[in-house]
């Protein structure tokens, strides 16, 4: 009787993962190949990490920021922050991100919910956008249920809520949009959800974009890692054409206003001008626009993809602060 083969390596990503043949997902330690990031200027913020899904033995966690109250004694916004990564890698305990969320935690100043969610390809979409919804759903919670988080209770505005992301967790954010805006994602009053922040969205697509086909290879984004991220992360056998990366895809929900379609609060989207995506969100915009969606895009020159991440403490984090800042404070009312 022939003995069977032994598994195989069907798909390497170096420092990453390995997925053998027969669905084992083997992962390494080094993955974090972001260089580390400067120290931001000291700022008098607490963290703290909670559980907001302990269903299925996921355990997953969320780090709260909290920064000193506001002098005027009011609460402060909310601002719910998924991470990058591209659905395979990363943890909201990363230098980097936790470097993004002390300073827009400090200098906003906001309570920064900085969320982490089950990965792929050990768990393909939706399992992370159903994650984010558990956080809304753990917000919400929180506003509704006696002895919620004294954190949020103490300084939390839930009434000014702004759901923001980089990168894959700017993907989440549209698609968390999407469920609150269709009903597929149940209410959250009295939480209400002021607006969207979405860093150098993470959508795909089949079809090759010029940006793609011409942009040379950016220093943590290439074609092929972005290629094989969405083999990874989306279900087996959908293309980049499936509405979990391509928003404007032929099976993806309509977004315009009417017609069932879904009514957006305002949304901010911040590019990067040497970004492989660029013109994806670009179209992102475009789109959004021609439906009467309010939208707003800001594209930073020389930068490359995921920018903020990669240098939080850099001139160029420190103007997408300030441009985080005006937007939240310019929609709380």
């Amino acid at each position: 009787m022939p003995s069977s083969s032994p598994p195989h390596v069907v798909e390497d990503m170096p420092h990453v993962l390995q997925l053998l043949s027969d669905g084992t997902v083997v992962r390494f330690a080094d993955y974090d190949t972001l260089p580390p990031p400067s120290v931001p200027p000291a700022l008098p913020v607490q963290w703290k990490d909670v559980v907001y899904d302990a269903t299925h033995g996921h355990g997953l966690k969320l780090r709260v920021y909290r920064p000193p109250p506001a002098s005027c004694g009011k609460k402060l916004p909310v601002l719910v922050y998924f991470h990058g990564g591209g659905y395979v890698l990363g943890t909201f305990a990363l230098p980097n991100f936790h470097a993004c969320c002390l300073r827009l935690a400090g200098e906003l100043p906001a309570v920064v919910l900085s969320a982490d969610y089950r990965l792929a390809p050990e768990h393909r979409l939706p399992a992370a956008l159903d994650d984010a919804a558990a956080v809304m759903c753990w917000v919400r919670a929180q506003a509704v249920a006696a002895g919620g988080d004294p954190w949020l209770a103490e300084s939390a505005d839930l009434g000014r809520v702004f759901i923001a992301g980089d990168s894959a967790g700017g993907n989440i954010v549209h698609h968390t949009a999407v469920r609150l805006g269709s009903g597929e994602l149940p209410g959250l009053d009295p939480v209400r959800v002021a607006g969207h922040v979405m860093l150098c969205p993470f959508f795909g697509g089949a079809e090759r974009t010029a940006s793609e086909a011409e942009f040379p290879p950016g220093p943590f984004l290439t074609l092929p890692w972005y290629d094989q991220a969405w083999r990874l992360a989306l279900p087996l056998g959908a293309t980049r054409d499936h509405p979990f990366a391509n928003p404007f895809g032929p099976e993806s929900p309509a977004l315009g206003l009417g017609l069932g379609g879904v009514a957006l609060p305002p949304t901010l989207v911040v590019a990067a001008e040497r970004d492989l995506l660029r013109d994806r969100q670009a179209h992102y915009v475009a789109r959004l626009k021609a439906m009467g969606q309010p939208v707003e895009h800001v594209e930073f020159e020389g930068q490359h993809h995921g920018f903020f991440a990669v240098e939080p403490a850099g001139h160029a984090g420190s103007e997408v602060v300030r441009l985080v800042k005006r937007f939240v404070y310019g929609n709380s009312n």
